[in-house]
């Protein structure tokens, strides 16, 4: 039996139409630029995202490394939130292979940060300061309930960097999820910002890939750095290709999975010993707590439902993550609630 995944949508599988066009993908060298599909795809996205130019990059991790390299110099210095997937989950490439200096803000509940948060963390005019360089922003923000944030918001964020001589960049892994939810386009999410990274290989079912945006001056810096990073891959049309069909066949379908991820909180909040975080879902992800009466924590809960052949991400002692994707039906979502179900009331 095919289990229901729902630990993330980075679990997606390339869909029928992914397959075919890998296998049919026109290709060429990459290095020397002349790979047609991936050219076809950098040019789509930044069109899509409203920037002059694209560079697809093996995964969000090295879009986010490459972007703030190509801002920023040994010694300067970051803003970003402290639940940023930059600062918790990317190995501390920025430092590592940078030499840049995180200053790290508190997140809100929404994902934001106060801008007046912001404002305090930029470093004056002295020798003894690392010079303040770059603001990052996170859109769908994922430890933050996958809450996406406003045009409003970024354009106000934008103005305050600009205020101060300052970059902004955007950790877009999921800014298709962010557009679906507020019935914006992804351009408008995305003008206010310097750069930006989007994900292919989470809700839009692509195997590999990630993309930058921005400037054409940006890019020629990045894909510099992606050289270095030994990002520069040849024939890789054939990974671009699904690419392709994420942007034109997936992303007008991303509303479905947010609807299901409302059906699946709605479903859970009805049973006993499920506590939902306020406002879940806010995209495609469902995030909720055991309740006291339930005497299992989360990773026993968890291994009880594979038995019954669901996979749910464990975010904290009695905490899980649950994630919407193409994959996920209607039905999987009615099993998903009924197992849940079982689990709960042998353990209350």
């Amino acid at each position: 039996m095919t289990p229901i995944d729902l630990r993330s949508d980075t679990v997606t599988l390339p869909t029928p139409e992914m397959r075919e066009a890998m296998a049919q993908a026109p290709v060429g060298d990459d290095v020397y630029g002349e790979d047609p599909s991936v050219n076809t795809l950098q040019a789509m996205a930044a069109t899509m995202l409203g920037k002059e130019a694209g560079l697809f990059v093996p995964s969000g991790t090295m879009g986010n490394l490459a972007s703030i390299l190509a801002h920023c110099t040994r010694g300067d210095e970051i803003i970003l939130g402290n639940l940023a997937h930059t600062f918790l989950y990317e190995a501390g490439g920025i430092a590592a292979l940078g030499g840049v200096h995180p200053h790290t803000i508190p997140n809100q509940p929404d994902g934001t940060l106060d801008p007046e948060d912001i404002r305090a963390a930029i470093r004056g005019d002295d020798a003894h300061f690392p010079p303040t360089r770059l603001i990052t922003l996170e859109n769908t923000h994922n430890r933050c309930g996958g809450a996406p944030l406003s045009v409003e918001y970024t354009r106000s964020i934008g103005e305050l960097a600009a205020e101060h001589g300052l970059i902004l960049h955007l950790d877009g892994a999921r800014i298709f999820n962010a557009a679906a939810a507020l019935g914006v386009s992804p351009a408008e999410l995305a003008a206010p910002v310097d750069s930006l990274t989007f994900c292919l290989s989470k809700g839009l079912c692509a195997p590999v890939g990630s993309v930058i945006c921005g400037s054409q001056e940006f890019i020629r810096k990045a894909h510099r750095i992606r050289k270095q990073l030994g990002g520069g891959m040849r024939q890789a049309g054939i990974l671009a290709a699904a690419g392709i069909v994420a942007l034109e066949k997936v992303v007008p379908r991303l509303a479905e999975d947010h609807q299901r991820a409302r059906n699946l909180a709605s479903g859970l909040a009805a049973l006993p010993g499920v506590v939902l975080d306020p406002g879940t879902p806010q995209s495609n992800m469902v995030y909720l707590t055991l309740g006291n009466g339930i005497t299992h924590d989360a990773r026993e809960v968890a291994g009880l439902l594979k038995e019954k052949g669901v996979l749910v991400g464990v975010t904290g002692k009695r905490r899980f993550r649950l994630v919407a994707h193409y994959w996920i039906d209607d039905k999987a979502v009615q099993q998903t609630v009924a197992a849940f179900e079982e689990v709960l009331q042998a353990q209350s």
